[in-house]
């Protein structure tokens, strides 16, 4: 348990009462001498008080008839002894042993009052302050034992729970809880308010279960959303012109020469090649989101990757400018993985760039990392933008172009992947440039032979 109220032992509160008792007389005895005696018994008040809020109604009466003999013994004709001169004096002392003992109650009542607020309180943090209620019950039912003053107390949930008492809440059965020992009175006030804050924690648990799932709902709906929207354009388009160049090939009324012939296959390749893409593309995310894109790493030198990225590229790949260092060092990651989200990002660059401006891959390297930059002179990224156009079906607010919004997501998926970073630096109207940078690993040297 987090937090316990401690119980004094006994002998503190034996020790504690014979010195309350012992200073109150003191202090009467040095104002004797100013005060009637009488008036002055009233004081040991102050020693049946703090005995009684600590160490309970026991204590508070055995300090009272101490004090009231220590009174009668030390202050009261014929002085040491127990007797009493005037019997009148009995009366007051039945009177000061009478109250003593009923404020002592009240003391008592207020400090088990008390103490039980607290362990409630105990209780309330613990469910406030964790997540579900049944992984708690065990500190929860230790919290209500303290507060119910019983040896054990086990807590059920449910409303087929069984055995012991029922903790019941504005007319619903939270639960049961049995308890070994304890107090009837102590039940009656603890076990509502227990009940009660177990049924809120249990509500609670249960609205933020529901919001949780009716967010997740929302988004796999926005999702499906995106997706429709993006990929049906992305599909429509180049089954459009899939059939229509296919159509007209097949058109036995329709003369065709060679030239248009040829750009009509070249059309309908084209559009092949864009649907290929956008399919590779939805796997890649879909592997990537469910955790199934497990690279096969190699040694490769970052040289190596931006040519497997341009090849794939194919006729779009020979307009980029490529700009490499004397030495590339080598990095450990899977090539085809990287080369996907290399291509990706060049892609992503040849339709935001003018044609006038080529694309440029910089590649540079360090002791620690390897770099490649990818260059483009597009509209650049909004700088609240930045991390959103990484995630699936986003695109940027200036973006015109056609496009399901995958590329981005996939390249910075591939590079945590490897164990690389990407990121995008740009300023506005002077195009933006992304950044995949890959640690540097050492090549082991060769042993010499002799």
């Amino acid at each position: 348990m987090r937090r316990a109220l401690n119980r004094s032992s006994p002998i503190a509160g034996l020790v504690a009462s014979v010195v309350a008792v012992a200073l109150v007389t003191l202090v009467i005895a040095v104002l004797d001498d100013w005060i009637p005696v009488l008036s002055l018994g009233v004081l040991y008040l102050f020693a049946v008080l703090p005995v009684a809020a600590v160490w309970g109604l026991v204590y508070a009466i055995a300090v009272s008839v101490a004090s009231m003999l220590a009174f009668n013994f030390f202050f009261l004709e014929p002085v040491h002894t127990l007797t009493l001169a005037d019997s009148r004096n009995w009366f007051a002392l039945l009177v000061f042993v009478v109250t003593a003992v009923v404020v002592s109650e009240l003391a008592t009542r207020s400090r088990r009052r008390a103490r039980e607020a607290a362990l409630l309180a105990e209780i309330a943090t613990t469910l406030l302050e964790h997540g579900a209620v049944a992984s708690e019950l065990e500190e929860i039912s230790a919290e209500a034992a303290q507060a119910l003053n019983a040896e054990h107390a086990e807590i059920a949930l449910g409303e087929r729970a069984t055995g012991g008492f029922e903790l019941t809440a504005a007319g619903r059965r939270v639960g049961t809880i049995r308890v070994d020992g304890g107090d009837a009175g102590v039940r009656r006030r603890v076990l509502p308010a227990l009940a009660s804050l177990l049924a809120v924690a249990l509500d609670r648990e249960r609205l933020a279960a529901e919001a949780l799932d009716a967010e997740a709902l929302r988004r796999a709906d926005a999702i499906k959303t995106a997706v429709l929207r993006s990929v049906s354009h992305d599909l429509r388009t180049p089954l459009m012109a899939i059939s229509t160049s296919a159509g007209a090939l097949a058109r036995d009324d329709l003369e065709i020469d060679e030239e248009d012939r040829a750009e009509l296959l070249a059309t309908i390749l084209a559009a092949s090649d864009r649907l290929d893409r956008l399919v590779a593309n939805l796997l890649d995310l879909s592997r990537l989101q469910a955790g199934a894109a497990e690279p096969d790493r190699h040694l490769v030198s970052p040289d190596e990757l931006v040519a497997g990225a341009l090849e794939e590229l194919g006729r779009a790949g020979a307009t980029v400018e490529v700009t490499l260092p004397d030495e590339s060092g080598s990095v450990l990651v899977d090539a085809h993985q990287v080369q996907r989200a290399l291509v990706n990002l060049v892609e992503n660059a040849l339709k935001y760039s003018p044609a006038s401006e080529p694309v440029r891959i910089q590649v540079t390297t360090s002791h620690s990392e390897a770099a490649v930059r990818v260059i483009d002179h597009g509209p650049g990224v909004e700088p609240a933008e930045r991390d959103r156009i990484f995630e699936p079906f986003q695109r940027g607010a200036r973006s015109d172009r056609p496009g399901a919004g995958l590329g981005l997501a996939i390249a910075r998926g591939f590079a945590e992947a490897n164990g690389g970073t990407l990121a995008v630096e740009s300023r506005a109207g002077q195009g933006a440039t992304f950044v995949l940078r890959f640690p540097v690993v050492e090549q082991a040297q060769p042993v010499p032979t002799t």
